[in-house]
């Protein structure tokens, strides 16, 4: 029913619109009242399939490879492996717990610092650098760094 008042509505605003660019509306009055000509406006050209990224090794042991010479950001390894910044901190969150079970590596978390005051975050548990500083209230704050050690 409310389809019905759409679509009637609809043909009489195209009716109007032809009677003003001087067609006539008996001929097109067929076509204008189906309902394939109303859902033409919705057809669109199919969508694009999504190709992932091409992976040999997983994302934690890639971010476990860059690691392990470097000391590098949440940003700048999200970078590298072509992912988001939140995900790299639950993948991070994911390595440090499996490496304190005895593998023989260890991650190094460098903790954030406040720039303004130098606050330090050490009893901080959470890798992802704080909102603002604690002492200052400011939010201008260097993001922790991370790396992998023997």
């Amino acid at each position: 029913m409310i389809m019905q008042k759409f679509l009637a509505l609809d043909y009489r605003r195209r009716s109007r619109w032809e009677d003003q660019c001087g067609f006539e509306t008996s001929k097109y009055r067929v076509i204008l009242s189906s309902p394939l000509y109303h859902n033409m406006s919705r057809i669109s050209r199919p969508k694009e399939s999504f190709v992932p990224v091409e992976r040999r090794d997983t994302v934690r042991q890639e971010i476990i490879s860059i690691l392990e010479g470097s000391i590098l950001t949440a940003r700048e390894i999200s970078g590298r492996v072509s992912i988001s910044e939140k995900d790299v901190y639950e993948h991070l969150n994911h390595i440090q717990i499996s490496m304190n079970r005895g593998r023989g590596y260890r991650l190094t978390v460098t903790p954030s610092e406040c720039r303004k005051c130098g606050f330090v975050f050490k009893k901080r548990d959470k890798l992802a650098k704080p909102g603002r500083c604690p002492i200052c209230r400011n939010q201008s704050i260097a993001d922790p760094l991370f790396s992998i050690k023997r």
